[in-house]
C-alpha cells in the first residue's frame, strides 16, 4: 500500500498492510511549511519523509476580515463583511507584538497578540470581547459569507501525491465563540448567561455552515479537523453542556462533509471519558489526539472499547515525551498504544501535538527517530 492507501483504510475502520504513522503539524510534503525550510529540522523531515505517512494540514485562502493564520483561530475569519481595522505592530529583537482596534456598528473592540522570533505560534494576549456586550458589538457587523481561494491546492496536491491525505481545520460554531474571549470570561458567559451564550451559537453555526458549503462545492479535499469541541469538555463544561453545543452542530458539518464524498474527523483534547459517547454520535470517522491519564482521563484501551467499531482513533503519544521523556519511556508508550488499539484496523499513530520551537533541540529529533523506528517495528498486521 501507499501511504494515500493505507491511510484511507485505517480512518475507514479497515486493516492495512501497517498502522499508519503520523507525525502530525510536522507535514513532509508542504515546500511552505516552516518545518520544511529550517535547517534545524532539516534530518527529522528527511527521515519523516522517507518512513511516515503524511496528513497534510493545507487550508485555502480566503477574503475574509482576517484571513487564516496560524493558531490564531480569530473570529473575524466567518465574515467577508468590510470593516475598519486599525493595526499597529511593535517589532522588537525577542517578538513581535500586533495591537488591533476593529471598528464595530456599536463601538470598537481591540485585540494584542504575541509572535516570539523563535516559537512558530501566535499567543492572543488580549482578545475581542470582555463580556457579552462585546460579542453583540462584533456581531453587529454583517455577515458576508467568505469566499475561498484554491489557487495554492494543485501545488500542495502535486507535492503530497500519493504519499499521503491533504486535511483541512474548521472551527464549530462553539469554538469560535469561545475564541472571542480569553477562556475563563468564556465559560462564565456560558455557564451564568447561558440563553445569550446559546443564540450566540446559533448564529455562528448559520455562518459556519454557509461557508463551509461555500468552501465544499467550490473544493473538496480528502479530510477535514473540527476544531472547538474540546472547549466545552469537563471540567470546562458539563456534559449536558456538551450535548446542547457540540453535538448537533458537528453532526450537521460532518453530514455536509460526507455528502461532498470526503471524511471528517474530531479534534478534543482533554478529559473526554463523559462526552466520548456524544462524540461518536456526530458521525465523525475519526477522533484525535485520545489523550491517556494525567492529561486526559480514559485510557486508549478504553476508547477502543467504547467507540473503534464507529471511528478511527488518532493519537495518543504525548509531544512532551518526544521532547522530555527517554527512548525506553518512549518505545514503552508506542507498544502500549499498538497493543490498545491496532487490532482489527482503524487506529493511526500520532503524538498529540508538534514543536513549534526552533532551533529543534537534538533531544527531541533522536525521541522523533525512535518513535517513528518503534511505530514501523510494532505496526505491521500479520
Amino acid at each position: 500500500m501507499n501511504s494515500r492507501e493505507r491511510l484511507l483504510c485505517a480512518i475507514d475502520r479497515k486493516i492495512p498492510d501497517r498502522v499508519p504513522v503520523s507525525t502530525y503539524e510536522l507535514v513532509g510534503y508542504n515546500s511552505r511549511a516552516f518545518e520544511n525550510n529550517d535547517p534545524s529540522y532539516a534530518r527529522l523531515m528527511q527521515v519523516i519523509r522517507e518512513k511516515t505517512d503524511c496528513l497534510c494540514m493545507w487550508e485555502p485562502g480566503s477574503d475574509a476580515i482576517l484571513p487564516k493564520s496560524d493558531h490564531v483561530g480569530d473570529f473575524l475569519e466567518t465574515t467577508s463583511h468590510p470593516a475598519e481595522l486599525d493595526v499597529r505592530r511593535n517589532v522588537t529583537d525577542q517578538f513581535v507584538e500586533t495591537f488591533s482596534t476593529l471598528h464595530t456598528p456599536q463601538g470598537p473592540l481591540k485585540r494584542a497578540t504575541k509572535v516570539f522570533n523563535n516559537v512558530h505560534t501566535v499567543w492572543k494576549t488580549e482578545h475581542w470581547c470582555k463580556g457579552p456586550d462585546d460579542v453583540d458589538r462584533i456581531l453587529a457587523i454583517p455577515y458576508r459569507p467568505v469566499t475561498y481561494d484554491f489557487s495554492d491546492l494543485p501545488r500542495i496536491q502535486g507535492e503530497v501525491g500519493d504519499r499521503g491525505l491533504i486535511m483541512t481545520s474548521v472551527f464549530d460554531a462553539l469554538g469560535w465563540c469561545v475564541e472571542l474571549m480569553e477562556l475563563s470570561r468564556s465559560l462564565l458567559w456560558a455557564m451564568t448567561e447561558t440563553d445569550h451564550f446559546a443564540r450566540c451559537v446559533e448564529i455562528v453555526h448559520e455562518r459556519v455552515m454557509e461557508n463551509l458549503r461555500r468552501m465544499l462545492d467550490q473544493q473538496v479535499v480528502d479530510f477535514y479537523r473540527i476544531c472547538g469541541p474540546e472547549y466545552a469538555t469537563p471540567p470546562y463544561m458539563a456534559p449536558d453542556l456538551f450535548r446542547r453545543f457540540v453535538v448537533p452542530y458537528v453532526a450537521e458539518m460532518v453530514e455536509l462533509i460526507h455528502s461532498k464524498g470526503a471524511r471528517a474527523r474530531v479534534h478534543c483534547h482533554g478529559k473526554m471519558r463523559h462526552v466520548l459517547e456524544m462524540i461518536a454520535q456526530t458521525g465523525a470517522d475519526g477522533i484525535d489526539p485520545c489523550e491517556e491519564p494525567p492529561d486526559g482521563d480514559i485510557t486508549l484501551e478504553e476508547v477502543k472499547r467504547q467507540v473503534g467499531d464507529r471511528m478511527c482513533l488518532f493519537g495518543s503519544v504525548q509531544l512532551k515525551m518526544l521532547e522530555h521523556g527517554s527512548k525506553a519511556q518512549i518505545e514503552e508508550v508506542v507498544r502500549r498504544n499498538m497493543a490498545a488499539a491496532k487490532a482489527g484496523g482503524g487506529y493511526i499513530i500520532m503524538p498529540t501535538a508538534a514543536p513549534i520551537n526552533t532551533p529543534l533541540a537534538a533531544k527531541t529529533e533522536e525521541n522523533y527517530f525512535h518513535y517513528i523506528d518503534t511505530a514501523l517495528e510494532c505496526g505491521a498486521y500479520d
